[in-house]
């Protein structure tokens, strides 16, 4: 069975106006986009294990 179909599909959001932001913006804005990579690898994690469990559950 294929888990991932199950998410609903996620919209893209739109992409900022780079040039109007200051070099402090900018930086914070790069801190915020990698505060989010790491929580969406978290819920990646989360995710695979809860799969692995399942697995190896019905595999019994």
């Amino acid at each position: 069975m294929d888990w991932d179909g199950l998410d609903p599909p996620a919209k893209k959001p739109e992409k900022r106006k780079l040039d109007d932001m200051s070099i402090e913006a900018l930086h914070d804005y790069i801190a915020d986009l990698e505060a989010e990579i790491l929580r969406v690898r978290e819920a990646i994690t989360a995710k695979e294990a809860a799969r692995g469990g399942a697995e190896a559950f019905f595999k019994k």
